[in-house]
């Protein structure tokens, strides 16, 4: 596990590293300045948007960790970046694109705005605060189905990540319960999910698992308890669940199959979070089990020396270390 240290370290590493650089950007003309840094001015680095983005979050994460005298390098890396003008840039640019990182980024730019609330720097998220409230009031009435994919477009694992970071990012109080209508609307009626299908071959995220994760910040504890049995009846049971397994990752340098290293962190949150929300018994039990191991074995590869995780796994780890 890294120190305090290390994670900054890292953190800042990738947030000023601009290449290599995957830019999800349309360009349009030739003669368009398409330079990670001139469309970014904030968040260039770290391979790609989503990813400097949630390692900018993992570095004022972990600022108060670390002793003044050591936080300084830090602190003026952020103080470069986290600009009123920099993130107008990045706000305007997520104005233009109503497509752009839905809802990944968008959920991960509120985790960042709420963990600087109380620095300096907050004040400067406000127009990204404003760009997402509006972009989530074009998009959540139009979306009929959720994406259930165990990748970035991951509807759940989003929004749940904006109730979680949402107040305190300042995003308005029926912005919030538009997400959690979207969720209810969504997720209700689910039932006996096909966990036997789990993993996908490139997943970061366990689509079930989110899906549960994001009912749990929208239903009672009594009424979560009830739709999780419906949902994944094998827990109830103690039957095989192929959710609890940790996944075996083949090729942690490839950048699909490295993905898995993420799931077994994202699901060690999931499974956590999930579990405390429940009473005490034997499906807490199991789902705490389940989720030590898949801590145990996503943490080593946090810091692996190799770009193609260390760009973005940190930020998992740290999840699943606080869920």
């Amino acid at each position: 596990m890294l120190t305090p240290e290390e994670t900054a370290q890292l953190a800042a590493a990738n947030v000023t590293r601009e290449y290599p650089n995957f830019p999800a950007h349309l360009v349009t003309a030739a003669t368009e300045n398409t330079r990670p840094r001139t469309l970014h001015p904030t968040f260039y680095g770290a391979y790609d948007w989503h990813s400097s983005v949630h390692m900018h979050w993992l570095l004022v994460r972990t600022l108060p960790s670390l002793p003044a005298a050591e936080a300084t390098p830090y602190t003026d890396v952020l103080d470069r970046h986290l600009t009123p003008q920099n993130l107008a840039t990045e706000a305007a640019y997520l104005l233009d694109r109503p497509g752009f990182e839905r809802p990944y980024g968008w959920a991960w730019l509120t985790a960042l705005a709420a963990e600087t609330r109380d620095t300096r720097w907050g004040p400067a998220f406000r127009p990204a605060m404003d760009a997402v409230e509006r972009l989530l009031a074009g998009w959540l009435p139009k979306a009929t189905y959720p994406v259930r994919h165990g990748i970035h477009t991951n509807s759940a694992f989003a929004l749940g990540l904006i109730l979680d970071t949402g107040p305190a990012a300042g995003l308005p109080a029926a912005t919030l319960e538009s997400v959690r209508t979207r969720l209810r609307t969504w997720f209700t009626d689910d039932h006996d999910a096909p966990a036997h299908w789990e993993p996908s071959g490139q997943d970061f995220l366990s689509p079930a698992l989110s899906e549960a994760d994001a009912m749990r910040r929208v239903l009672d504890a009594e009424a979560f308890a009830r739709w999780l049995d419906r949902f994944l009846p094998a827990l109830r049971t103690g039957a095989p669940c192929a959710l609890l397994d940790v996944p075996v990752v083949s090729d942690p340098a490839d950048p699909h199959i490295g993905h898995l290293l993420g799931l077994a962190l994202s699901r060690a949150a999931a499974l956590r979070t999930i579990a405390g929300a429940l009473p005490e018994g034997p499906v807490r039990t199991r789902l705490t089990a389940a989720a030590g191991e898949h801590l145990a074995a996503g943490l080593p590869a946090v810091d692996s020396g190799d770009f193609t995780t260390d760009h973005w796994l940190a930020t998992f780890a740290e999840l699943a270390r606080t869920a």
